[in-house]
């Protein structure tokens, strides 16, 4: 899936150790998509992908391929929203988003 939007907001790197005993790393951001409710979606970045926004600009109109996925744990469910690409979408006028909703 893909959304569009403008970078609203680059939230600070995290970091730890899964069970596994691997590091890892997520930094989540904040795309406005400008729709009239819930416009603001929070997205996790990981590993490489988090080199991405490195030379984005708060404000840049950008295209987040991603990916949903919930999980059930004790009885609720949990959503992910994670990026697996951003890139800067340079004719914002000749673009549209692909939200289903």
């Amino acid at each position: 899936m893909k959304i569009q939007g403008k970078l609203h907001d680059i939230l600070d790197i995290q970091s730890g150790i899964s069970k596994n005993g691997n590091e890892w790393q997520k930094q989540p951001i904040l795309i406005d998509t400008e729709a009239k409710f819930n416009n603001i979606i929070a997205i996790d970045l990981f590993g490489d992908t988090i080199e991405k926004i490195q030379n984005l600009q708060i404000g840049a109109f950008v295209e987040v391929k991603l990916n949903i996925s919930s999980k059930e744990y004790n009885g609720r469910y949990y959503t992910n929203v994670s990026a697996w690409d951003v890139s800067l979408v340079e004719n914002v006028e000749s673009e549209e988003s692909e939200m289903p909703f």
